[in-house]
């Protein structure tokens, strides 16, 4: 689970894509420019495979403020998926590239 008290990313992804993975999941947070400012988006995914070669279908994308505020609320989301779908993220441990 992300603590929200340790989560400091928002300077890196300033500039840098962040990626990481909690047990199964793989998850993404990059800065969106949309037409209302900048956004923080989330990209979840199941194991084994990295972004570019996950199909787009199993991807799952959620966009907060760009903000430690919106870092904390997906600090909360991306828990939340990951204990409420810990079932997809156990079986994609368990598959081989």
């Amino acid at each position: 689970m992300i603590e929200k008290e340790h989560f400091h990313i928002l300077n890196y992804v300033k500039k840098e894509e962040y990626s990481a993975s909690m047990d199964g999941m793989r998850y993404m947070l990059k800065k969106k420019e949309t037409g209302d400012g900048a956004k923080l988006e989330v990209i979840i995914w199941p194991e084994p495979y990295c972004y570019a070669k996950t199909e787009e279908e199993k991807k799952q994308r959620m966009e907060f403020e760009f903000s430690q505020d919106g870092v904390e609320m997906a600090a909360d989301w991306l828990n939340e998926q990951y204990v409420g779908q810990k079932p997809l993220w156990d079986l994609s441990k368990k598959m081989k590239i």
